[in-house]
């Protein structure tokens, strides 16, 4: 992907896009890769960079959602066990089996998460991932033997997917641009223009240049997540909010906290929410909570009572209780969740996905989760050809390989999510042995990925790198703001900026990181 390519075929465009998608999140990316490989015209606008609010701050789980199954809602969780099994078909290099273990330290416990799992198995079918099964107190051990051994009867143990939401986000936005899609970052929708009545694109700003653009669309998609209703009111001044935003907190840990494969499943904590501690690049995601919040933000900030609640919780089930000082990191993600009017908390509302059309023809799909962001796609899609009255064509995304598809790789390959991709990483290692250096000792990063983000990845900032085409700002917030001087000398010469961009990329990104430190 060129971003400056993509900014062209914009000017060059005389006529109307097919789709015109507002939003580059989880959602925003599926309706664009629906599109796109139906063979309809389409333009994807993002307002930062891809992933950058929601999407990239997940707790890393395709799943079918166990407190779904409790809380009765099978639809939801049958949609996402099924979507859950094709993700893993489709991006078999970024999504992968993960064992679960329910710690039962009440004799309660056992029989409802026994049974429980075992609907979660049937209701898999045949795209289901393992049997689950009871455990005895010394194979619970031997499978996490940092699980605090007082009082514990036992386990539970079944199996879910796990994966790398903002590398998914990138290969999505790859995708796009293979079936002939334009996905934009850096690019804010700040209007609509109107046709009579009826929406028929919208003016849009690229905050890179300052240039603004009148583009125009058969029809316009609002999946813009947690900033719905800003788009909502931008359509329609007098449109009453849907979103209730809720928080959601994540601390990572080293991989002392949980050796080995499997991944904790606490159940029930005071707030109604299941908390995970789940084994991801060699780290440990601790998570999360549910906090409503007054309003969206791009950078939400974790709060002090949601730091100590993830942090007391952790200490019960974990001999070694993890204090502040071992957090390598906490970040925080809003989930847009639709009100209904009825709720009395936001760890009620369902995620279940919304989808309506307004009088003047926008299309807003909102709601959701990763794990069913294509069937949201195809939803939206199939509503959208109607406003839009083009020809219908079948969804092809069940059996669409995502960008990057590699089903055998050696996990031990550092680049091993790149995917297909991790071969063109490789060669340019071998072209300059410099590129195969290390950005930081105790992160897996090398200049390569710098080079090869800004080149086919459409990295644009140092942020962009460290946070989304790396993980290095989720998994070690202090290593990466060492990493950031070289990796913004690589950018600025691949992206032809001077010493000064380079300076401010820094400066901007130790401010940002800083606050995902714990003092």
């Amino acid at each position: 992907m060129n971003r400056q390519e993509l900014i062209t075929s914009i000017e060059n465009e005389g006529g109307y896009w097919d789709f015109i998608i507002i939003g580059g999140g989880a959602t925003g990316l599926g309706v664009g890769v629906d599109a796109a490989s139906r063979g309809y015209k389409t333009l994807l606008l993002e307002q930062h960079d891809f992933s950058k609010g929601t999407s990239s701050r997940s707790t890393k789980l395709v799943h079918g959602g166990v407190r779904y199954l409790r809380q009765g809602n099978i639809s939801l969780v049958l949609e996402a066990l099924h979507e859950r099994g094709l993700l893993i078909r489709n991006a078999p290099h970024l999504v992968s089996n993960q064992a679960f273990i329910v710690p039962n330290y009440d004799w309660w416990d056992g029989p409802f998460y026994g049974a429980g799992m075992k609907v979660y198995d049937l209701l898999a079918g045949k795209l289901g991932l393992g049997p689950s099964k009871h455990l005895s107190k010394e194979k619970t051990l031997e499978r996490i033997p940092t699980l605090e051994p007082e009082g514990l009867r036992g386990g539970v143990i079944y199996y879910d997917g796990q994966f790398d939401d903002a590398r998914l986000a990138v290969n999505l936005a790859q995708t796009i641009r293979e079936h002939g899609g334009a996905p934009v970052n850096y690019m804010k929708v700040t209007g609509f223009s109107r046709s009579g009545e009826m929406i028929d694109g919208v003016t849009a700003t690229d905050m890179e240049t300052g240039q603004d653009y009148e583009i125009h669309g058969r029809v316009v998609v609002n999946a813009t997540g947690v900033f719905t209703d800003e788009i909502l009111k931008m359509e329609n001044p007098e449109a009453k909010p849907i979103i209730a935003p809720s928080q959601g907190v994540h601390l990572v840990l080293d991989k002392e906290f949980l050796p080995g494969e499997s991944a904790i499943m606490v159940p029930q904590t005071a707030d109604g929410r299941v908390l995970f501690a789940v084994p991801w690049h060699d780290k440990v995601v601790v998570g999360t909570t549910d906090t409503p919040v007054p309003e969206a933000l791009l950078e939400p900030r974790a709060l002090e009572e949601e730091i100590d609640f993830i942090l007391d919780h952790a200490a019960i089930y974990m001999a070694k209780d993890p204090t502040r000082a071992d957090v390598k990191s906490v970040f925080a993600g809003l989930r847009p969740l639709v009100k209904t009017g009825e709720e009395e908390s936001t760890a009620s509302i369902s995620r279940d996905h919304y989808l309506v059309v307004s009088e003047s023809g926008l299309v807003t799909i909102t709601g959701g989760k990763w794990t069913t962001y294509r069937k949201m796609a195809q939803d939206t899609v199939n509503q959208a050809l109607l406003i839009a009255g083009l020809d219908e064509r079948e969804c092809v995304t069940k059996k669409l390989r995502i960008h990057g598809w590699l089903k055998h790789f050696d996990k031990n390959d550092p680049l091993h999510y790149y995917g297909s991709d991790a071969i063109h990483i490789k060669k340019l290692v071998k072209s300059d042995p410099d590129l195969g250096k290390r950005l930081h000792g105790d992160l897996p990063y090398i200049k390569a990925e710098v080079i090869w983000s800004v080149r086919s990845e459409m990295a644009r900032t140092v942020e962009d790198f460290l946070a989304r085409r790396s993980r290095a700002l989720l998994l070690d917030a202090r290593a990466s703001i060492e990493m950031a001087v070289e990796t913004a000398w690589l950018m600025a010469e691949e992206l032809d900026r001077d010493e000064s961009w380079a300076a401010e990329q820094v400066k901007e990104y130790s401010k940002l990181a800083g606050e995902y430190l714990l003092t």
